[in-house]
């Protein structure tokens, strides 16, 4: 679902990614770990088309995204590390707002209060402004507009950071549930004990190279963590 192939960018001369290949199939969590600089954020942004690459291709669902732009998005969900939502609108109203610029214009208020059901946001929660949600009230939000659009991709940049522990953990409940129904993610995070809890397969970045790829069913936390520390040092 999600490809790059000899991924390469450069900014003025700097190389921030250099020729990466991967793949996220249906049902993948893939979470891309790394020090700030390693190209996480590179990689999201040239799946995105927010950049162009200097060089290979990144893909969704076969498609070129550089070539195919529109196409490829109407696949794809992206969530920040803050969800941008209009604080003077309520959660259901931004549900119901940026599902109609996805093109599902034709969701009822039952089905959208479902889709805010669905990613664990309080009933009571649905008809409130956004400006009084947490962080992580928000991150449902986003979770269930990806829902409403039916994405089958899902690029996530540090979505857990500055999350309580019980929000890091419903999240991660709701990526399983995502992976469970053939969704592929891509995750950028600093957060170790999040990748293995969420993560099919972990890939460590290092100065804009992917120098290692981990089953997270083969290795334990201590495990991740020391491999990760060897290849920081390097």
């Amino acid at each position: 679902m999600l490809e790059a192939v000899h991924l390469t960018k450069h900014y003025n001369g700097v190389t921030a990614l250099e020729d990466l290949t991967l793949r996220v199939n249906p049902g993948d969590v893939f979470c891309l770990l790394g020090a700030n600089g390693a190209g996480k954020t590179t990689t999201i942004n040239l799946f995105l088309n927010f950049v162009q690459p200097s060089s290979g291709t990144a893909r969704i669902n076969g498609l070129d995204v550089t070539e195919q732009s529109l196409e490829t998005k109407k696949y794809l969900a992206y969530i920040p590390e803050t969800v941008m939502l209009y604080k003077n609108l309520t959660g259901l109203e931004n549900l119901e707002y940026f599902s109609a610029l996805a093109g599902r214009s034709d969701c009822t208020r039952v089905q959208l209060l479902d889709f805010l059901k669905q990613v664990g946001l309080q009933p009571e929660a649905a008809d409130q402004r956004v400006g009084t949600y947490s962080k992580g009230m928000r991150q449902k939000v986003g979770i269930a507009i990806a829902l409403a659009k039916n994405a089958r991709a899902l690029l996530l940049d540090e979505p857990t950071s500055g999350l309580d522990p019980k929000a890091a953990n419903e999240f991660s409940a709701l990526l399983a549930r995502l992976s469970q129904d053939g969704v592929a993610v891509l995750m950028a995070t600093h957060d170790l004990f999040r990748a293995k809890e969420s993560g099919t397969r972990v890939g460590i970045m290092r100065q804009g190279k992917l120098v290692r790829t981990l089953e997270t069913t083969e290795v334990g936390h201590a495990d991740l963590e020391r491999i990760y520390l060897e290849h920081m040092h390097d």
